[in-house]
């Protein structure tokens, strides 16, 4: 098992281009495979999460070539899937499974989506529920994975009510929605990230958006576009965090995603006092980039309002690290969906600050964090094999005076790849053993 050593560093400058977005990686690969023609993707996320997408689409017969960072993807059109010769091994992803069993619950053959440990703990019946209501066959264990998957249903068309606010099942149930009889409506609670609706419009094929409902008719065609990837603003996070905490500081982040349902992280730092600014935006292929600027600040606890909380649902733990730099104290609440993350991602960074002397206190649905100053460490620091946990203590060694070790950091890899090069590029003096 890898585990980081984050030594001390207080400065850090430069002008970094963090990798591509990890949910429209995901889903370049599964539109493009489904579009008619040749789809040509650049920015692709290298990471083992995206990497398990693009293999499960080759499993089942599309053709994908690719070179870094630029994907090619020839399209099979919308029925065009072939059925896979072995279980779908999706990893430790969570987006590849759910979205996944949307478009698999339609086609005419079996197949089963399987994962790693992690993954084969995390709940699918939020995915199940709905698409059994559209008439789909999925056995699962108790709710969890594996997902065995019967083909040959015929779907029709449901107004689905979101029980909580996720882009993972509303973006299943559109994409079942492409092949089910008549409309699939879906409503959300809450705006969640809309890259699944910006991508099928982009591809040609019609979404009606009004408010917080979204309507497809199926049977429709996808066809084949460009898609250029932006940086990823999760990735980012960790980085507009470590800038605003580092004693001394000047990052420039460049080509970040900055989707108005993406950009929680902005605002709460922003509120928190950072001295944070965006330049140069633009939109590529419906999405909104921008340059990003963070320079060392004085953060300020506040009550972080619940409307960001599902905007900046994936940043929460660099965020927990930025209130416990911040004077006074930060409180969060209604982020429930934090516990069923890669980890429990409030117990696990808790238990993290406490091991780094910050207090907190931990709340069903949130939780309370009095800003301080980060002690010895009176141990090492459990990850959980949680990818974003593990990235987040890296970066308080930015306001630490002594080593932090991190263990069980290998997932990293999956949608960060070059996280310990970018970070020592920047001033940061991260080891992985």
């Amino acid at each position: 098992m890898s585990k980081f050593i984050a030594k001390p560093a207080h400065s850090l400058s430069g002008n970094l281009k963090v990798p591509g977005d990890k949910s429209i990686s995901h889903r370049s690969i599964m539109l493009g495979s489904l579009a008619d023609g040749i789809t040509k993707v650049t920015g692709f996320l290298e990471g083992e999460d995206a990497l398990s997408t693009l293999k499960a689409f080759q499993a089942m017969g599309v053709k994908i070539e690719r070179e870094g960072d630029n994907v090619t993807i020839y399209g099979v059109g919308i029925n065009g899937l072939k059925k896979p010769s072995e279980p779908l091994d999706l990893g430790n992803s969570g987006t590849s499974i759910r979205l996944m069993s949307g478009i698999l619950a339609a086609q005419n053959f079996d197949c089963e989506l399987i994962g790693d440990e992690s993954l084969s703990k995390r709940p699918m019946g939020r995915v199940i529920n709905p698409l059994t209501e559209m008439g789909a066959v999925i056995d699962s264990n108790d709710g969890k994975p594996p997902l065995k998957i019967k083909g040959g249903q015929p779907l029709k068309g449901i107004t689905y009510d979101l029980p909580v606010a996720s882009a993972q099942v509303k973006s299943c149930v559109l994409l079942a929605g492409l092949y089910a009889q008549g409309q699939t409506c879906v409503t959300e609670p809450a705006p969640t990230r809309d890259h699944t609706e910006r991508m099928l419009k982009g591809l040609g094929y019609e979404v009606n958006v009004d408010n917080n409902k979204m309507c497809l008719t199926g049977g429709g065609e996808l066809t084949a576009t460009e898609i250029q990837v932006p940086s990823d603003i999760s990735s980012s996070a960790f980085f507009m965090v470590a800038a605003a905490i580092a004693p001394q500081s000047d990052v420039t982040l460049t080509g970040v995603n900055v989707n108005p349902t993406r950009t929680g992280v902005i605002n709460i730092l922003q509120l928190m006092g950072a001295n944070l600014t965006l330049s140069n935006e633009r939109e590529i292929g419906g999405e909104l980039l921008a340059d990003i600027r963070i320079q060392s600040s004085e953060l300020k606890g506040i009550q972080i309002p619940e409307d960001l909380v599902p905007l900046a649902i994936d940043e929460f733990p660099a965020v927990f690290i930025a209130a416990s730099c911040a004077q006074g104290e930060t409180v969060l609440t209604g982020a429930k969906e934090l516990r069923v993350k890669e980890s429990d991602r409030i117990q696990v960074m808790a238990d993290g600050l406490d091991i780094l002397g910050i207090k907190n206190e931990v709340l069903e649905d949130g939780i309370k964090i009095q800003g301080g100053v980060f002690q010895k460490p009176t141990d090492m620091i459990e990850s959980h094999h949680d990818h974003r946990i593990s990235m987040s203590f890296a970066v308080a060694s930015l306001r630490c005076n002594h080593p932090i070790e991190i263990n069980g950091v290998d997932n990293v890899m999956t949608s960060f790849p070059n996280f310990v090069e970018l970070s020592n590029s920047a001033g940061m003096d991260i080891t992985e053993v």
